[in-house]
This record gives structure tokens, sequence and C-alpha cells, in this order.
């Protein structure tokens, strides 16, 4: 780290890094400097010159702090720490300069306006602008873009600060926007009018510091002030980002991101961002029972009772579904495994080793892959499978790293090596010298641990990252993966030694598994979705937002995440539905609470009680012999389109529909 230099920032010294930026020095001193076009995330542009300071000694006009490093100020006479002023009358005088420039064709849409009450040009204009205009000329206007289902734009608010240029270019690693034109004639836009080919791209929405890109599904449907803000977790893939849920009355009205540097930064894809039109839709809102096979609707009680009738006394199987908490698969594993029957969480036929923590999570942080200057992808596309962790992959690309993948070629947004589409790539990387003294990661996706050879690839992956020098971490696609697998929710030999004679299926939202006719199947969950389609007896669950739960993400980080909503009809919170049958089968839980049901899984699984932290992994060796040859295959195939409450939304029903239409083979001009 380089020495600290002293400044003075408006009479106060403080000692900062050379290389900051005069804006980044000020908010480590608690100075707030007004910015428009500057993000700490994005490269400095240096548009919008709302973060204008006064240097002292230097030009005799204000400079701009985003684009003017610590290091390049002047010392004072006799050597004395350089200064600046931030609240000086030029400075004063300056920004609000700025502000009428900012505000001379911007309308006057603010009563209609979504950005309303949430809009920094609103909060700037009162604290640094003035409350008259000397503008009398008509103002610009400009024509709209048709960005896609998802951003609405209102370009004549448009004050050119190119953050959703820097944030698709840098981030999300599509160039489908720019500015063109100069003057009065610039504008923001999106070339030869495409829309936007990013599961990234609803993020400008939050990064547009006014209201030129709003959300087209959330758009007048409700007002900040209106709504009841939740802080919780994402569950439509494993990275567990940081999200707030704003609910008005019990509907969900909109997801943002949080900010996490440790998970998500401040991002969030458009999976996560929009399926809450799927939380309203396909919900199942009361038991049913199929009686002559049909289902009809059903009491709890009435439910309850066949519940327990069909399970007493007969070999039951219980399926955890990739949305569950981790209370919810600890109250069926202990249920279930209590009437004699078994327990499985790995429903798509992934050999994750149970027990083996370092080799079913990995010994890698999300975080290590900033500072990784080498990462291997192996049957892994994550650009799909975790759109926020392909960004980040794609930062480290940007500053240097080297990305090499096994398996099908894709477009990750960034450039790779493929070293082979199949398991002979990988097991000759063992043969070749890939030692390295530098940090390095290797990646490993579920598509290359669903086939019967699964343990053979991940040991052989293990032995890889143990040659290269590099940490190891497994890429999870559904949410509740590891937290089941830390409570034993698992069955030695998988899936089929699971079903294996099973008379009774306790499916809890798995609905990604066919269930041959046969076994009765009890499924709880929230949608009616192909689970709910196979079922005998339909038991009402809660969705993620509707309860109060903890998920574990996918480099092993325990994760709160809290009730924004309540439930529709008489669904119920999973765990109290188990704790409810448990009394009718006679064998009663020993929890009557949510806090009483934790305390025993804790319990049972101390490091569950270290919430927001990655504990460390031993990586335990692993049997290598038996892999076969064949290509990985990726298990992800539509990015939309993955989960229930995904499949109940139609928003994601037409983005999977233009995304296979991009896919499609281009007929060429003629």
């Amino acid at each position: 780290m380089a020495d600290l230099r002293t400044i003075k920032i408006d009479g106060i010294e403080v000692a900062v890094d050379p290389n900051l930026t005069l804006i980044q020095a000020c908010e480590q001193a608690g100075v707030e400097i007004p910015r428009f076009c500057y993000h700490e995330r994005l490269s400095i542009a240096g548009n919008c010159r709302m973060c204008l300071v006064e240097v002292v000694g230097g030009p005799p006009k204000p400079a701009a702090s985003c684009a003017m490093q610590v290091k390049d100020l002047r010392l004072g006479p006799e050597g004395a720490p350089s200064e600046i002023r931030t609240n000086s009358p030029m400075v004063k005088k300056a920004r609000e300069g700025v502000m009428e420039f900012l505000l001379i064709n911007h309308p006057l849409d603010c009563p209609i306006c979504d950005q309303g009450g949430e809009c920094d040009l609103q909060d700037q204009a009162m604290a640094y602008g003035v409350d008259f205009s000397r503008y009398r000329e008509p103002k610009r206007a400009s024509e709209e873009l048709n960005l896609g289902p998802l951003v609405e734009t209102h370009m004549t608010r448009c004050i050119s600060c190119t953050r959703c240029v820097r944030f698709t270019t840098e981030v999300a690693g599509i160039t489908q926007m720019g500015q063109t034109g100069r003057g009065e004639d610039s504008e923001i836009t999106s070339y030869l009018n495409q829309t936007l080919a990013s599961n990234l791209q609803g993020n400008i929405i939050d990064l547009c510091p006014v209201g030129a890109l709003v959300s087209k599904p959330y758009a007048f449907t409700a007002r900040p002030w209106e709504l009841t803000k939740t802080e919780t977790i994402d569950v439509m893939d494993a990275l567990g980002s940081a999200i707030r849920v704003d609910t008005k009355g019990r509907e969900v009205m909109r997801i943002l991101p949080r900010n996490h540097d440790g998970v998500n930064e401040e991002w969030i894809s458009d999976k996560t961002r929009f399926v809450w039109d799927g939380l309203r839709r396909q919900r199942l809102d009361r038991p049913y029972i199929r009686e002559n096979g049909k289902l009809r609707p059903a009491s709890w009680p009435e439910a309850l009772t066949a519940a327990a009738r069909a399970m007493q006394g007969r070999k039951v199987a219980g399926l955890v579904g990739d949305l569950a908490s981790t209370e919810a698969a600890f109250s069926l594993k202990t249920l279930v495994e209590g009437l004699g029957g078994t327990v499985e969480c790995r429903t798509d036929g992934a050999r994750l080793p149970a027990g083996n923590r370092g080799a079913y999570v990995g010994t890698a942080t999300i975080a290590d892959i900033d500072s990784a200057r080498r990462i291997l992808l192996i049957g892994t596309n994550p650009r799909d499978e975790a759109p926020v962790l392909n960004a980040r992959i794609r930062r480290a690309w940007a500053r240097g790293a080297q990305v090499a993948l096994i398996g099908e070629a894709v477009d990750l947004t960034y450039d790779y090596h493929q070293h082979g589409t199949d398991r002979t790539a990988l097991s000759g990387l063992l043969d070749q010298d890939i030692a390295g003294d530098t940090p390095g990661i290797v990646i490993v996706g579920q598509g290359a641990l669903r086939e019967a050879d699964g343990a053979a690839v991940l040991a052989t992956a293990a032995a890889v990252a143990e040659k290269a020098g590099c940490k190891l971490m497994i890429l999870h696609t559904a949410a509740s993966r590891v937290g089941a697998m830390d409570v034993g929710a698992v069955t030695e030999g998988g899936l089929p030694a699971a079903m294996e004679g099973a008379e009774v299926v306790f499916n809890l939202g798995a609905d990604e598994v066919e269930i041959a006719a046969g076994p009765t199947v009890i499924y709880q969950g929230s949608h009616g979705d192909r689970g709910a389609h196979r079922a005998d007896i339909i038991l009402p669950g809660a969705a993620y937002t509707e309860e109060h739960g903890l998920f574990v993400n996918t480099e092993g980080r325990p994760q709160l995440a809290m009730r924004a909503n309540f439930a529709p009809g008489e669904a119920k919170e999973n765990w109290a539905i188990l704790r409810a049958l448990s009394a009718e089968l006679g064998h009663t839980l020993p929890w009557d609470s949510l806090a009483q049901l934790r305390r025993a899984m804790v319990e049972a699984v101390p490091h569950l009680a270290r919430i927001d932290e990655v504990a460390q992994n031993e990586a335990q060796p692993l049997e290598m012999a038996g892999m076969g040859r064949a290509s990985f295959v990726y298990p992800v195939r539509d990015f939309y389109l993955t989960n229930a409450i995904a499949r109940s939304s139609p928003l994601m029903a037409e983005l999977s529909r233009m995304a296979a239409a991009r896919g499609a083979t281009a007929m060429a001009a003629e």
C-alpha cells in the first residue's frame, strides 16, 4: 500500500492514500460531494461536473473531484499540506451553474415520474440548486428507445451521465448502448435500435440518477413512500444476492439490490429483479386431496389427516426442492428419518459427497475472484447459472486474469481459452505443468457433476486445483442445496437409493423431478407447477418472500431471508406445516416455534449460527477412479424458467421467448 498523504479538506487535515481521487478522499473524511456521472464501480467519465471543488493554490477555476487524484495536488507554501474546499463561494456558485445547465432541457415531470421521491436530481436540485431559471427557450425533446420489456425510457429527461453506457459495456459486457452526436445533438441511444441482450440489464434502472430509465413492469403502480421495505436475500440462484423487497399491502411491487461487497456488490440479475409477478400467479392457496383422479379442495385438518394416514407404517422418501429453506429441510429430514424413511436434496442427480464440506462447497469465496489471476471453468456457464458472479469474473478478466473453459463454447462476455469440451480435456490437465504462484480458482458447475461419473469429475477437478495451487469453488444452481447438505438431508447412493421401494413420496417443492406412477405423492409447495400436477395431496406453503428462513449460498455463507409479505389464502409457513403434520403422525417434532427450531438446527450444525460468515472448509481426499469421456452439458438451458416461481411469471416467459428468438440462426441480408 502506498504511503499515506496528508491533505486538508475544508480546513481539517486527513491522511489518505495518494492514489484516491478527491471525491473518494472527501468521502473518507465524511464530506458529501454531489455527483451524477461518478459511480465507484464504473470507470470515470467526468461528464456532469457536479462534483466540482476548489483546489487552493491551483487553477483559478473549480476542479472535477472525480477525475483528479490526491497525488496530483501541489503542496502548499513551505511544504504545507495541499488544501481543497468543498463549500466555498466559488464551489457554491459553480454547482448552482451546473445544476442550472442540467435543468435547461429537463422536463418538469416530477408528478408523473416513477423516479419521483427517490431521484438524485430532485435531491441535489433542492440542496445545490437555485429557485429560479433564466432559461426561456423551448426545451429539447428526444425520441424514446425500445430497450425491451424490462427498461422503459424517457430520454427527454436524460442528462447524459453515461452510467448506463458504462455499465452495459464494462459490467454486463454488451455493446448495444452508446452516445451519438455532439453538443446539443448528443443523445444516449442503442445502436441499430437493438433491445438489450443481457440478463443484468435491469441494473441500469438503479444507476440512472434521473427518470430517464425506469422499470417498465413497475411503472405507475406505486410511490416509494407507499411501500414497506424489507431487507432479505434472493433464491433465484445459489449466489444469495442481498435484495430489498418492497411491498404494498400483501403484494410484492418490486425487488431491488442491496450492497454486499462479499456477494453481489450492488448488482442483481433480471430474474431476481423482475420475477415478482410470478409470486402472484398459479399460487396454491388451499389444501387439495385427489379423489377419483381429480383434485378437490380440502380443509387443513382433512389434508393433514389424509397425509398422516398415507405415511403411517409405509416407507417414505422425502425430496427437498431448490427453493426450500434450511429450516424446512431440517424439519423434513427429522420427520421422515424419524419414521424410518430417507431424505434427498440432490434431486438433479449431482454427485456431491455428503459430509465433505470442502468438496460440496469448496475452499474459495466469491470475493477471491477479485484477486484471482487464473480462473478455470469446468462444466459451467456462469452467465446463465449466476450472472452476477459472471460479472465478477469479467472484471477479473478485464484486470488481466486468464480464463479457461472446459465445456461447450458459449458467449461469456469475455475472452477465454477453451481447453476442450469433455472429461478427457479435464484429466489431461493433470499431465501438464499447471503449477503457478499466482492466485487462482477452479469453478466446477453442476453440469459436471450430474452424470454417473460426477464424483470422479469432482475428484479430478479438486486434484487439478491442488496441483495448480488454486482454490476450489462449487457453483450451485439451487439456493437450498448447500443448507440441505449441511443438515444432512442426503441418502447414501443419491436420488435412486432414496426413492427405491418408496410407497410415499413427500415432495417439498421439488418441481424439477419426474416421479413415476405408483407411490402416493404429498406435495408441499407454493405454486401449481409440475410437482402439484403429480400430487395426491397438496399442502400449500409460503414462497421465499413470505416466511423467515435461512439459506446457505454457494460459498457456504449462511444468510437470513426475512418475511416481506404474507402467503395468500390458507397457505402456511413450511416449517409450521411439517410441525403440524408430525403431531398428526404421533411423531411430534420437538419445537413449537421457529426460534426453537433454529436452536435445534444450530445445535446439530453449529456453523449455521455464524450468519453472513464463510467458514473455512478443509479439502478432504476424493476417489478419482471411474471418469468417463463424455462432453460436459450445462445444467441451465433456459435462464428465465429455472423454477416454479419463474415459470409462473408472464414476464419471464416473454424474456425466454425473446432469448430463444435471438439464439435462432439469423438469415443473411440479401
